[in-house]
């Protein structure tokens, strides 16, 4: 069944001179002629994400939108109207928030936690502030070990608050973090520990690595913090790893060298880089 407000994987049906026309299960939906790849042909499959068009058309894209049906995301708005406001979705739509599923008081350029979700009476994506109905640990579906996509929600006393999977809610604590997070940014991780209450507390990163521990695991979870490559090697200079990672370059040394012989890292001309789990 064809997914509105997600990614589809669609057959090519035929071509026309503004672009190319998949088979939505039936359904004729448009590929414009600027997403079509130069090797794209006739019967070819493709992924693509699936909206309504101003017209109310149908149509598809390859451009990645901020979020799909059933996430939650920061969105910015980018217009306001008397009967709600349009948040920008990243592709050639923007997406409408109703007032009466608006919590804040919108502005031009604000940026605020969405959910997204497919109106009963229009068919359309549209986006709700009331996130608090949608987020819930009563019946988690996560357990320890589990790798999860977070959203970085609140910071508190002792971390920061996340959304996990769009669904649930988690803590992630200062001493699981070694850089500062900025409020609705995307991170990975994953489900460290299950209170008896259901209350989740995360960390970031590959359970694989949690073993690693001292300077060792610390690097590392610097490393996945930072798309899983430091502009640091033994030819950077002692002031700059101390201010970066708190340590003398000897123990810096040390560790990326036990690091390297545990084939966890590969070392650059110009850093170091996380082999993958």
């Amino acid at each position: 069944m064809l997914q509105v407000g997600k990614y589809n994987t669609l057959k090519v049906a035929r071509s026309v001179d503004f672009g190319m026309y998949l088979d939505g299960y039936g359904q004729d939906i448009l590929l414009p002629k600027r997403y079509v790849p130069r090797d794209l042909k006739i019967d070819d499959e493709i992924s693509v994400f699936v909206y309504h068009d101003n017209e109310g058309r149908l149509t598809a894209t390859t451009d990645k939108p901020v979020a799909e049906v059933g996430d939650i995301a920061m969105m910015e708005a980018a217009d306001i109207t008397q009967h709600g406001a349009f948040l920008k979705w990243g592709i050639m739509k923007d997406v409408f928030i109703p007032i009466s599923h608006m919590v804040s008081r919108m502005r031009p350029g604000g940026r605020y936690f969405v959910y997204l979700f497919i109106d009963e009476k229009t068919g359309r994506v549209t986006a709700s502030e009331k996130i608090d109905r949608i987020l819930s640990n009563n019946d988690l579906t996560v357990a320890v070990g589990d790798q999860v996509d977070m959203i970085v929600f609140q910071k508190t006393d002792i971390g920061y608050k996340t959304i996990i999977n769009s669904k649930h809610l988690g803590v992630l604590h200062f001493n699981e973090v070694f850089r500062e997070l900025k409020i609705g940014e995307s991170i990975k991780g994953f489900v460290k520990y299950i209170r008896p209450d259901n209350k989740i507390d995360v960390a970031l990163g590959t359970k694989g690595y949690e073993k690693v521990g001292g300077e060792e695991g610390r690097i590392l979870e610097m490393l996945q913090q930072n798309d899983g490559y430091l502009p640091y090697n033994d030819k950077s200079e002692p002031e700059a790893i101390y201010a970066f990672f708190g340590i003398s370059k000897k123990t810096f040394k040390m560790t990326v060298g036990a690091l390297y012989k545990k084939k966890l890292i590969e070392l650059t001309q110009t850093g170091i880089k996380l082999i993958p789990a």
